[in-house]
């Protein structure tokens, strides 16, 4: 009896720690302190159609602008290679992401090596967060976050679903204040279990996302 209540409960934390997993949006504990001021960030689906949390300026027009100083993007904090995200995937991963989001920012104004007064500077990470939940087995690596998945295999593995975790900014050169945030978690390639590896393809997707929705946005309709 008591190891059938036992049991039922165990089940039902694992049902809620995996409700509070399913978020499609990067919770506040989640945040990597990256940018300096989280508040006023808000839920919205980009031009994608991927949920994402932003913040833009009210009073933001982008015409009066000229161009956008393009600081790469970097790893906050920075990784440690382990032997499913390996230094290769690091660096793969980094370079594809600057090359994309890159092109993206230059869509929009010119890209200059040195601010103006009608500049805006752009800066963002890679990001990822430490966070263990009782009644789930985490697989994490900073900052690319491992979470794994609620189905139990036959063979006592599970599947793994892949997140990559982004943050960043644009910022009024003038004033020094951002004029744009941006907090986002794509989902990447399901993979089989805790021993298979990652590589660039399994979260291609999540950057090619990004860098269309940097293109598309419109802070018209703010998407």
């Amino acid at each position: 009896m008591r190891t059938q209540a036992f049991f039922k409960v165990a089940v039902l934390s694992g049902l809620l720690a995996l409700a509070g997993c399913a978020s499609k949006v990067a919770q506040p504990d989640q945040y990597s302190g990256f940018l300096k001021d989280y508040s006023g960030l808000q839920e919205t689906t980009s031009a994608t159609g991927k949920p994402t949390l932003r913040w833009v300026d009210p009073s933001y027009d982008p015409s009066k602008y000229d161009s956008i100083v393009y600081n790469p993007i970097t790893y906050y904090p920075v990784p440690k290679p382990t032997t499913q995200i390996g230094q290769k995937l690091l660096d793969d991963l980094l370079a594809y992401t600057n090359t994309k989001m890159k092109a993206a920012m230059a869509q929009h104004k010119p890209l200059v090596a040195t601010p103006g007064p009608r500049s805006l500077i752009f800066r963002g990470a890679v990001t990822g967060v430490s966070s263990k939940k009782e009644g789930l087995q985490f697989y994490e690596v900073v900052p690319v976050a491992l979470v794994i998945a609620g189905t139990q295999m036959a063979s006592g593995h599970r599947t793994m679903d892949t997140h990559l975790y982004f943050e960043g900014e644009l910022i009024d050169a003038a004033t020094g204040k951002p004029v744009i945030k941006v907090v986002r978690k794509g989902e990447g390639s399901e993979l089989n279990n805790e021993n298979s590896p990652m590589t660039l393809a399994t979260l291609k997707k999540v950057v090619d996302d990004m860098a269309t929705d940097a293109t598309m946005f419109d802070v018209k309709n703010k998407k």
